[in-house]
């Protein structure tokens, strides 16, 4: 069995022309999936004989005699053809389809290349990821995320200047399909200069300083009437809720707790810092920036907090985050702020 491939390696495969029978696609990140499609199209099938050698389909229109009948089918005037097929979990998981599908994956067709599209959050399907080219997109670090805004800005026909692509991220919280859509309008709005860190706040509505990244750096810090002070602004931000705000919490809580705990037991705040960045990159947490930079932060703020106010705060982002999925509850900014202000009372009480 071949071992699966991550993007990279797959795009540079591709790139090199080296294009497999069957490829199937998983994994969370489905703006990733959709950029190696396209790349997969441009050096498989001449733009001119598309219209007769390409096929993208939804796999909930097809059942398994239009399936056979459309991955069967031979390339008219070309060498190949290609067969595209997106959101495989439309398919019940024993549908007769998946048995049609089965046996073409087992000896594909050479003349066609055949792409199958599986959602986020979907179990990869065990016998595909074993016969086809199996590529597991994931999401990307901070430092590939922050090149991949500059080229996706780039191919949109302006850029941005270094600070400006960081505010980005931290306004939007590092969401690939939330990025897309903004950099496609600010690249309405751009003129001959790269853009800079005010005009992406004016174009995005995301005030420097009252970004998602920014309201957890306040909590942090314990400085309460700051994080209540630009709560409602931060939740105003297209894409950014209340449980993914608590979600991002959580997430730096229980790395300060884990710093807290090493600086209890003695550790110096270097070695500290060096553990934090370990887990971190072994962990691979959604919507950081710099993991480096978090380390840090994160070991600096456990200097804010007793190890038992961290649990009580974990628990209180706990309880938030159920309210907040609860049907019954609409104002979350009335919420954040509640479980903010247990955080304070907490300090308080100590």
């Amino acid at each position: 069995m071949a071992a699966s491939l991550d993007f990279d390696s797959a795009y540079r495969q591709i790139r090199r022309g080296e294009l497999a029978p069957v490829y199937y696609l998983t994994g969370d990140e489905d703006v990733l999936k959709d950029e190696l499609v396209s790349l997969m199209l441009e050096q498989a099938v001449d733009p001119a004989s598309r219209d007769f050698n390409l096929d993208i389909r939804s796999a909930g229109d097809l059942d398994g005699e239009s399936l056979h009948a459309l991955i069967e089918t031979p390339p008219m005037l070309a060498e190949r053809r290609v067969v595209v097929i997106k959101a495989l979990e439309q398919w019940r998981r024993n549908a007769r389809v998946w048995k049609v599908l089965e046996r073409y994956v087992a000896n594909p067709s050479p003349t066609t290349m055949l792409v199958l599209v599986h959602g986020a959050g979907q179990k990869p399907h065990a016998d595909l990821s074993r016969k086809a080219a199996h590529v597991v997109i994931g999401g990307l670090d901070p430092k590939r995320l922050a090149r991949w805004v500059k080229l996706r800005a780039e191919r949109s026909g302006f850029a941005f200047e270094p600070d400006a692509v960081t505010h980005l991220i931290e306004a939007l919280g590092g969401e690939l399909s939330q990025l897309a859509m903004e950099i496609e309008k600010l690249a309405a709005a751009a003129g001959e200069h790269p853009m800079g860190v005010d005009d992406v706040a004016n174009l995005v509505g995301v005030r420097r300083g009252e970004t998602a990244h920014d309201w957890v750096s306040a909590v942090l810090q314990r400085d309460v009437p700051r994080a209540i002070g630009i709560l409602e602004g931060v939740l105003s931000t297209s894409g950014v809720n209340g449980v993914r705000l608590v979600a991002g919490l959580g997430t730096a809580l229980v790395g300060v707790r884990l710093a807290r705990a090493l600086l209890d037991k003695g550790t110096s705040a270097r070695r500290v810092e060096q553990a934090v960045l370990q887990r971190i990159k072994q962990a691979r947490p959604a919507g950081l920036g710099s993991w480096q930079a978090e380390a840090a932060r994160w070991t600096a703020a456990a200097r804010n907090w007793a190890a038992e106010d961290i649990d009580q705060a974990l628990r209180s982002a706990y309880d938030a985050d159920r309210a907040l999925k609860s049907t019954t509850i609409s104002d979350e900014v009335g919420t954040l702020s509640d479980m903010l202000l247990v955080m304070s009372a907490r300090r308080a009480a100590a």
